[in-house]
């Protein structure tokens, strides 16, 4: 070894740990199983809840801690025993726009209940959409698109689950790859268990059948709408209003915001009006994922060719389901159709089954369910593919 390498290997100082752990987040608490610890960082807070940055120690990642008290709105026995199972349940819930549940527990001595819930570092919606201003109507319809996903998946349970309290605070984004999921349900559990008899939400999202207290789920859609709304005009909806009192007052005349003039394009517009219009007339999250706004630009009219052009493999005819969609063959005999469907992208594989015996409107639900299957696939695979570009464009 030369002089030159002697004295380099000389002048290596090995790093000061000690100093390092002075870095380090100090741990204030831990779960009753050991396995998540919480620190001081607060990420969020309400009247009744506070959210803490808190570690897995088991899985070795960065989770949400929720901490909710509960001493003011839950006064028996039996309603914290139901309240707790009911929590519980959103274990069960597994789909890609609704935030992972982990854990919960009820810790008597502070009267709190705790939620334990995956993080997205890049945060809530609102904040995301302050931090940048300047963002393409094709990302709104992406977010769009991934809310109304994870609402129909909540829609569809039986019964229905109601979030209640739908607006860009409790919507998450990871900004790295644009993945947007619903997020707060638990603590909307806890609230309508609450407040089983009154009205729950936030008064500028908060539909009016709910003030009546007589809604279905559709009220999630109208708040959706809101979201909307605060997504492509920067402004919370109603902020022309002092009060809650004077937003009431005009949800109940039927008077819109004053931000929904401000929206300049036609077809967002119109897009957001179809989720504010009265229940009655009120799409569904499933419907409304139907609507010629959200679907992938170029892949709406030639799903077949796309398809190619994108290297998805359906093993049917796309051009024949999507005549099927927009007008039902009801002539045919449910005994004559027989058809095994896969849809498959780097990202999903999906196999739909339509079994003869079938009736005509199972069959049309089947051929609705593919559509969307494959919408769905397509913005993942487009979502990938733009990743793949800005990383190289990056590199260079």
């Amino acid at each position: 070894m030369d002089s030159c390498c002697e004295d380099e290997v000389c002048d290596y100082e090995p790093p000061d740990f000690e100093e390092e752990e002075e870095e380090i987040d100090i741990v204030v608490e831990t779960d009753p199983t050991g396995r998540y610890v919480r620190f001081k960082d607060v990420l969020g807070e309400g009247a009744f809840k506070t959210v803490y940055k808190a570690f897995d120690e088991v899985n070795g990642i960065e989770v949400a801690w929720s901490q909710i008290m509960i001493e003011e709105v839950v006064h028996k026995p039996e309603d914290l025993k139901r309240l707790d199972y009911e929590v519980r349940l959103l274990k069960s819930f597994k789909h890609k726009n609704i935030i992972k549940f982990y854990n919960s527990w009820f810790d008597e001595k502070k009267k709190t209940i705790n939620i334990i819930t995956e993080l997205f570092t890049s945060g809530s919606l609102r904040q995301y959409t302050r931090k940048h201003k300047k963002v393409d109507v094709k990302a709104v319809k992406a977010w769009a698109r991934q809310i109304l996903m994870g609402l129909d998946y909540l829609h569809s349970q039986n019964p229905p689950v109601i979030h209640r309290d739908v607006k860009c605070d409790n919507i998450f984004i990871n900004g790295n790859h644009g993945e947007v999921k619903i997020g707060d349900l638990g603590f909307a559990i806890i609230m309508q268990q609450a407040k089983e008899h009154s009205v729950i939400g936030t008064p500028a999202f908060i539909a009016p059948e709910v003030y009546d207290e007589d809604y279905t789920e559709l009220a999630d859609i109208y708040s959706f709408g809101m979201c909307l709304l605060e997504m492509v005009t920067l402004e919370y909806p109603y902020s022309e209003c002092e009060n809650s009192a004077q937003i009431y007052r005009k949800v109940s005349l039927g008077k819109k915001p004053a931000s929904l003039a401000k929206v300049k394009d036609p077809e967002v517009k119109q897009f957001i009006e179809k989720c504010l219009v009265s229940e009655d007339q009120r799409l569904s999250a499933k419907e409304l994922l139907k609507d010629p706004f959200l679907q992938i630009e170029g892949f709406l009219d030639n799903h077949l060719e796309s398809a190619k052009q994108l290297h998805v493999a359906p093993s049917i005819d796309w051009s024949s389901i999507e005549g099927s969609r927009h007008k039902p063959n009801t002539d045919h005999r449910a005994s004559d159709v027989s058809m095994v469907s896969t849809i498959s992208t780097e990202s999903a594989s999906v196999v739909v089954s339509v079994n003869p015996n079938d009736d005509d409107e199972e069959i049309r639900k089947q051929l609705e369910n593919i559509e969307l299957q494959y919408q769905q696939a397509l913005m993942d695979l487009s979502m990938k593919r733009d990743e793949a570009i800005w990383a190289v464009i990056n590199k260079h």
